[in-house]
């Protein structure tokens, strides 16, 4: 290759290299790499001590606000369940109260050296005594004798036959049943009358 020639190339290669390049991804890699730089100029500057200073006390106050609320969050929860414990110990002693009356003529009844009717008689007024205190507190017997059976509220002991009776009529109480308002307490024991003849018809 003469001189002349390896000169021409030389240039060629040259003023090739000076062009820019028309690659698309080429120019997209260089854009990312120069942006990538600008964002990482700030995040490589320190920040002023005054800055720092801020955003640290801005952060203590967060904690520390944190941590009230957490202990108030505590306290609320503790005095509400000794709350619920005290309103629970005063209905309690409410419900006691009114029964104290009854136990002291119970005691009274066992002391007494009256007659076998005498000492009826008292159990009567005790029991009449001891239906009062549960009026009191909205306690309700449930209706049996003479209502038609009602598994909500009653639970049979037995069905006997009984042509006179409407068929499922209770007839007898075994055990009363007692309601507070609307909440069942106790399904009422009963006896259930049975009517083959009406079921027929």
């Amino acid at each position: 290759m003469s001189r002349r020639n390896f000169v021409n190339k030389r240039m060629t290669e040259e003023t090739l290299e000076a062009i820019p390049s028309t690659d698309p991804a080429a120019d997209t890699a260089d854009s990312a790499a120069n942006s990538a730089e600008a964002k990482a100029l700030p995040d490589a500057a320190a920040i002023s001590q005054e800055e720092f200073d801020r955003l640290k006390a801005e952060r203590d106050s967060l904690l520390d606000r944190l941590a009230r609320l957490q202990a108030e969050f505590e306290n609320a929860r503790k005095r509400e369940a000794r709350e619920r414990n005290d309103f629970r110990d005063y209905a309690v002693a409410g419900a006691i109260e009114q029964f104290l009356p009854v136990l002291d003529n119970f005691q009274l009844a066992l002391k007494s050296t009256g007659s076998t009717e005498q000492l009826r008689t008292g159990v009567e007024l005790i029991v009449k005594q001891m239906e009062e205190a549960l009026r009191a507190l909205n306690v309700q017997p449930v209706e049996t004798v003479g209502t038609e059976f009602d598994p909500r509220v009653h639970e049979a002991l037995e069905m006997v036959e009984k042509p006179e009776l409407p068929d499922h009529q209770v007839f007898d109480e075994v055990r009363r049943g007692y309601r507070i308002k609307e909440r069942l307490l106790r399904p009422a024991l009963v006896r259930v009358a049975s009517n083959s003849q009406q079921k027929e018809a």
